[in-house]
């Protein structure tokens, strides 16, 4: 067996283990850890999913989905556009994204979205709010991210 052939065995096998491992510094450098919500959010509904199951609210989470029904805004008190979006085969969040403190988002039925904010539990599968700017700093803000276009 040549030399140069030695050498590249020796770096497959180096390679393999080091992936099995998981402790190759090639593969951290491909995949970094996400460093943002809109990262979070773009990736994963795993967080929803177990604050459902284990019945949180008041966290702040983030996650993409498909909108499954516009509803009819809620115009009492600081309005909010209100719509479903289906993050999995059996959960769907109810949006209650405030109008009056962000944009209206030009939804319809069958968009892709991801989003950041407040998840709120209920037996149907939870709301989202707080998909918007924080005016005062009091609250950590969120968004709503819309054919490239994001919304808070």
């Amino acid at each position: 067996m040549n030399t140069y052939l030695k050498h590249l065995l020796s770096a497959l096998y180096l390679a393999l283990a080091l992936c099995a491992c998981g402790q190759s510094d090639a593969n951290n450098a491909q995949q970094p850890a996400p460093a943002s919500a809109e990262a979070v959010a773009e990736t994963s509904n795993a967080a929803i999913e177990q604050a459902f199951e284990t019945r949180k609210s008041d966290v702040q989470l983030g996650g993409h989905g498909v909108v499954v029904k516009l509803l009819k805004d809620d115009n009492k008190g600081s309005r909010h556009q209100k719509f479903l979006v289906k993050i999995n085969a059996q959960q769907t969040l109810l949006f209650a994204h405030n109008i009056d403190l962000a944009p209206r988002i030009p939804l319809q039925a069958g968009d892709e979205i991801s989003f950041y904010g407040e998840y709120v539990y209920n037996p149907k599968g939870g709301i989202m709010h707080w998909t918007h700017h924080a005016p005062q700093g009091d609250h950590e803000a969120g968004w709503v991210m819309h054919n490239g276009q994001k919304y808070q």
